[in-house]
């Protein structure tokens, strides 16, 4: 993209989606068909994120842009997700785990035309280090800004301060983004941070059109011809791309049963499943993703300072209740803190079942240990998604049967995320997801559970104990998955016998699509959001 802004405008204007661009739009405005015959354009429900700077925001949202919009060194295709050269064809590193070198490929290019470089990459993650947000946690204690370096045009290297051996299986999480761009858009050394919120600057399958763009309502993009990876394995491509967030699950089902969305987002309720499998326009793709599903409770505020408390909420969630009722059995229970099926678990480990008799017991134990537990709880749920909220509706029920008085209180994302970066504004619990944005335990108990990652969003129950911080930096300080695995299981062992957080269930994805979208490639890193494979019948 660059500096001057594209005036033309979003390609699907208010009245051509009824209303769709602003989000939120009665059922009967919604044309029949309005682009189903329009071969170009995928229109996708999908959720934006925050904004658009790849450095600033990193969650799914924001994986469903970054995958389209920017490019990595190296990305997870494929299901089971597989890590495969991107920018770089190629890498190394020492014995030690601690020089990497990456070789990028020759004549890649930005949108802008201008070439993209070694260099272009030392600037992005020298960007991502100085801006210290999202994106930034798995590298910032491991990795000094003047220790990444371009040794010639197609050389990248990194100097690490210590063996991190996640390091790898992170680095699809860096967008790089063009310096030129960004440095013309600077305004007090904020390395253009304003202006990226609602700009692109990437080299991706798809160009972000700004004045298409308006925050968490609609984003349009167009096809990049040069992309480096050329389009002969999908002769015709979507030329345009264009994200329409809606935010009532009932007005997003119309829209794709009469053909004004190309898909939903990922949240499906289970109980639309058989309506859209019966119609002739759409169908719902399933897919296992390694997304846990939690509660998270505040360990800073009493009574969750208070294990026996925190013990006793957790036996009060109807876990299979939830899953087979609520969710239609479109899930798998997972009683751990990150995936069943990634390594490093303890199977010996037992979880927390529904047993409102336990559950009482613990709560006349925190009493009896001073813990105020007679007080009325919030738990902050995302309004938009039907599922947390009919969760935090059966956990309500259960507890006022042992005495507990909860209030379920909606919410959004965007806003839950700022809260939760400090203790005392973040809620008593909440409900959220943790995604894979790298496959690796770090993805999940490294960031959620080690205490120097408090004040992120991951790490947002401000649990503290020294042995589990010592294991998982142990762990992550290892390079041999077969001498890692052990310690994660230790440090999973403790953390389930203090019950930080209430661990519901591991993922499967249920998504809307309309029967023209062809070629659709699945990885759980993304969730399918990539749309450089798909193509529109007509």
């Amino acid at each position: 993209m660059s500096g001057r802004r594209d005036r033309r405008g979003p390609f699907l204007r208010r009245r051509e989606l009824g209303g769709l661009a602003a989000g939120a739009v009665a059922a009967a405005a919604l044309p029949k068909a309005a682009f189903a015959a329009n071969p170009d354009t995928f229109v996708s429900g999908s959720g934006l994120p925050g904004n658009l700077d790849p450095h600033q925001v990193y969650d799914v949202p924001m994986q469903g842009l970054m995958l389209n919009a920017y490019d990595n060194l190296y990305r997870y295709q494929g299901d089971p997700p597989k890590i495969v050269p991107w920018l770089a064809e190629s890498h190394t590193v020492s014995a030690d785990g601690l020089n990497w070198e990456f070789k990028l490929r020759p004549n890649l290019k930005f949108h802008d035309g201008s070439p993209l470089t070694a260099e272009d990459v030392v600037f992005s993650f020298r960007r991502v280090l100085a801006l210290a947000m999202a994106p930034s946690s798995a590298f910032l204690k491991i990795l000094k800004p003047e220790n990444v370096t371009a040794a010639d045009p197609l050389t990248v290297r990194f100097k690490l301060e210590t063996s991190y051996a996640p390091f790898f299986a992170a680095i699809p999480s860096i967008s790089i983004v063009n310096p030129r761009i960004i440095k013309a858009n600077e305004k007090d050394g904020d390395w253009a941070k304003s202006w990226l919120a609602s700009n692109g600057a990437g080299s991706g399958a798809y160009k972000i059109i700004p004045a298409g763009y308006r925050p968490l309502e609609y984003l349009d993009m167009e096809i990049n011809p040069g992309h480096f990876m050329g389009w002969s394995d999908n002769p015709k491509p979507v030329k345009k791309i264009a994200f329409r967030p809606v935010k009532e699950t009932s007005t997003r089902i119309l829209a794709l049963l009469n053909g004004t969305l190309d898909c939903t987002d990922t949240n499906l309720p289970a109980d639309q499943v058989e309506q859209i499998n019966a119609s002739k326009i759409a169908h719902v793709q399933k897919d296992v993703v390694m997304r846990t599903f939690i509660i998270r409770m505040n360990n800073t505020k009493p009574p969750f300072n208070n294990v026996n408390a925190r013990k006793a909420f957790a036996h009060a969630f109807n876990y299979m209740g939830f899953i087979n009722e609520i969710l239609g059995g479109y899930a798998t229970r997972d009683p751990y803190p990150m995936p069943d099926n990634l390594w490093g678990i303890p199977k010996d480990a037992k979880g927390y079942d529904y047993d409102l008799k336990k559950a009482k017991e613990y709560a006349a134990k925190a009493i009896a240990e001073g813990a105020p537990m007679k007080r009325q709880f919030e738990l902050h749920v995302q309004s938009e998604n039907e599922q947390s909220v009919q969760g935090a509706q059966l956990f309500q029920s259960d507890l006022a049967q042992i005495g507990i008085n909860l209030k379920v209180v909606g919410n959004i994302w965007s806003n839950l995320t700022t809260q939760a970066s400090k203790p005392d504004t973040t809620p008593d619990l909440w409900v959220h997801w943790v995604s894979t944005y790298f496959v690796d335990p770090e993805n999940w108990v490294g960031q959620m559970y080690d205490s120097q990652f408090h004040g992120t969003w991951k790490a947002s129950s401000y649990y503290k104990n020294d042995e589990v911080d010592a294991l998982l930096r142990k762990a992550r300080a290892e390079v041999k998955q077969e001498v890692r695995a052990p310690l994660y299981e230790d440090a999973i062992r403790k953390i389930m016998a203090d019950c930080p957080d209430i661990w519901i269930y591991n993922s499967m994805q249920l998504q809307g699509l309309n029967k023209r979208v062809k070629g659709r490639r699945f990885c759980t890193v993304g969730q399918g959001a990539e749309v450089r494979w798909i193509s529109l019948e007509s």
